[in-house]
């Protein structure tokens, strides 16, 4: 036990030993730089003091960083999930926000870290490509919808962010001009910094360059400013456990669309960021990163955080090297803190808004959802009704709202993947493949294979596949099914149903290619019984041996005769068998 626990640390260490610290610490530093402002907005879209923001900002990146298998992600503050927060602490009183926050973050925290430690991290599959770009896309267009009263200064009261948006389109007399020019301004700099050696440091100088005017212009001094939203404490934050007053299942609802979102979107982060030393991202381990990234950033009053694909890929352009470019952010954030966290209470909130609406603008990728669309009637299906639901119903409703989806289309899928081929030999000894006949013929066995996943629906599709009787006697059909370790109880009761329509005209169905699991799954099912018209063969280490075993009994059975012994025990006779089941099949394809 002493050993395994010195090896797995000594493996945590090689695996976060600083090999370019100096590279690193030098890329960590415009990471935090550019931290300041994207934390600041999505505390501000959460609908929270932008402080904590920057909390997160700190210990997302110094916690994810040290534990997470893809080096260079980095786990910080994102819109999805800042969103998310807001939908969440939508219903909350005014007073109870900040402490419902904290319990928020380290709730979706456990649940990501459960998700990592019970393997879960395999389910990314499910979802479905199409659903995920229709949600990513919803996020996007609610984010910008729901900034335009704060870039504009405008009260509204519309109850979310397009009535907001409409309200504002239709009533121009209640913009607020000063704060509309501050955040144009800020907009203009967020587009124009780009072309310039500036590039990495954009959003920094679109916060703060309007900000000035706010503070030393007398015709902006009535923009709002984040001191506006509350107080900022200066210094480090001190942990604090979080109140469990707050807790409410609609808390827990709203921890777990976070979860789910940040999981998806750092998975998405993780597939597309190779790590430096070609070693293998753990999906699992990067829950759990993304889990204690969380939970210790809810301790440290910060608000959710996830993988970051606007962080790390500016993590990656400014020379990072590894994970500790991550670790030293963090780092660098909390210099940021000590030093000027007095500065933020004076930033003005529409560039928050700004950054927002480029962020948000810049994420919606339109190759993305031209390929969707032209895939096809499901693809798009999936994608506009994701889409829709983001807009109009709260984010945990739209989060069930895809995963439902993806469920259903994974069965689709499978369903229609469905197919049963006829097997036949040519002359010259080759091994083909046809359409299954509409019918089953009498008095000869016919060999038969099955692709595609017999659960649920698929075994549904299955028995539509398989072509029933012609009313002449004796039908007997061999269907290989290897490569299966399971099936549900639909398949059971598709195969027994089968079996019994073949006896009933005095045939036999074998089913060969089967596992060892399924067979002992076959005798638990009880579905299958000795009566049954029904063999199983169990697969053996040669391809076909068991299907020629199948088909030697099928003969057997229509000549009246004992089978012969078992391919199974008797591998010296699997030449002369599959010579005489070639030569038959040949002479029953030259009579078809």
């Amino acid at each position: 036990m002493v050993g395994r626990v010195k090896a797995r640390a000594q493996g945590w260490w090689e695996s976060v030993r600083p090999l370019s610290l100096k590279d690193d610490a030098i890329a960590g530093l415009p990471r935090a730089a550019a931290s300041v402002p994207d934390g600041m907005a999505a505390a501000s879209l959460a609908g929270v003091n932008p402080i904590y923001g920057l909390y997160a900002s700190f210990a997302g990146p110094l916690v994810g960083g040290l534990t997470q298998s893809t080096k260079l992600m980095v786990i910080t503050t994102t819109s999805a999930a800042a969103l998310a927060t807001a939908s969440a602490l939508e219903g909350v009183p005014a007073a109870d926000r900040v402490g419902a926050l904290f319990l928020l973050t380290v709730i979706a925290g456990a649940i990501m870290l459960a998700a990592g430690l019970f393997g879960l991290g395999r389910l990314r599959a499910f979802v479905s490509h199409s659903v995920m770009t229709g949600f990513l896309t919803g996020v996007a267009i609610n984010i910008t919808l729901s900034q335009i009263p704060k870039l504009t200064g405008a009260e509204v009261s519309a109850p979310n962010s397009l009535r907001q948006a409409i309200e504002v389109a239709r009533d121009p007399v209640s913009l607020h001009l000063p704060s509309l020019l501050i955040g144009l301004a800020a907009l203009v700099l967020l587009v124009a910094i780009p072309a310039t050696p500036l590039r990495r440091y954009a959003a920094l100088v679109a916060l703060f360059v309007p900000t000035l005017f706010v503070q030393f212009v007398p015709y902006f001094n009535d923009v709002a400013v984040v001191a506006d939203v509350g107080d900022i404490l200066r210094g480090l934050p001190l942990p604090a456990l979080p109140q469990l007053s707050h807790f409410s299942l609609s808390l827990v609802a709203g921890a777990f669309a976070v979860a789910v979102i940040v999981l998806v979107q750092g998975a998405g982060v993780s597939e597309s960021v190779p790590n430096p030393d070609k070693s293998r991202s753990d999906a699992n381990q990067d829950f759990v990163s993304q889990g204690w990234a969380n939970i210790i950033t809810g301790l440290f009053q910060g608000m959710p955080v996830g993988g970051s694909v606007s962080q790390t890929a500016l993590n990656l352009s400014v020379g990072a090297r590894g994970r500790w470019a991550s670790i030293m952010s963090g780092v660098w954030m909390l210099a940021i803190l000590v030093a000027f966290s007095g500065l933020v209470e004076l930033v003005a909130m529409p560039t928050l808004a700004a950054v927002l609406i480029v962020a948000s603008i810049g994420s919606i990728k339109p190759g993305e959802v031209v390929t969707v669309w032209r895939s096809g009637a499901s693809s798009q299906i999936a994608m506009g009704t994701t889409f829709l639901s983001t807009l109009f119903l709260p984010v945990a409703a739209a989060v069930g709202v895809g995963a439902a989806l993806s469920l259903l289309l994974s069965v689709n899928r499978e369903a229609q993947d469905v197919q049963l081929m006829e097997v036949t030999r040519d002359p010259d000894g080759r091994f083909r493949e046809r359409e299954a006949p509409a019918t089953l013929p009498g008095g000869r066995v016919t060999v038969f294979h099955v692709y595609g996943s017999l659960f649920y629906a698929g075994a549904r599709t299955l028995e539509e596949e398989l072509p029933l009787p012609d009313g002449t006697p004796k039908p007997v059909a061999v269907l290989r099914i290897r490569g299966r370790t399971m099936m549900g109880a639909t398949a059971f009761t598709v195969l027994s149903r089968y079996a019994k329509n073949l006896d009933d005209f005095g045939g036999r169905l074998y089913l060969s290619g089967v596992a060892p699991e399924l067979v002992h799954q076959f005798s638990a099912s009880g579905r299958i019984t000795a009566s049954d018209p029904l063999e199983v063969i169990e697969a053996t280490d040669v391809m076909g041996e068991s299907t020629v075993a199948a088909y030697e009994e099928g003969m057997a059975f229509l000549l009246g005769e004992a089978p012969e012994e078992s391919a199974a025990t008797q591998r010296d006779s699997w030449i002369n068998r599959t010579t005489r089941w070639t030569r038959t099949m040949i002479t029953r394809s030259d009579d078809s």
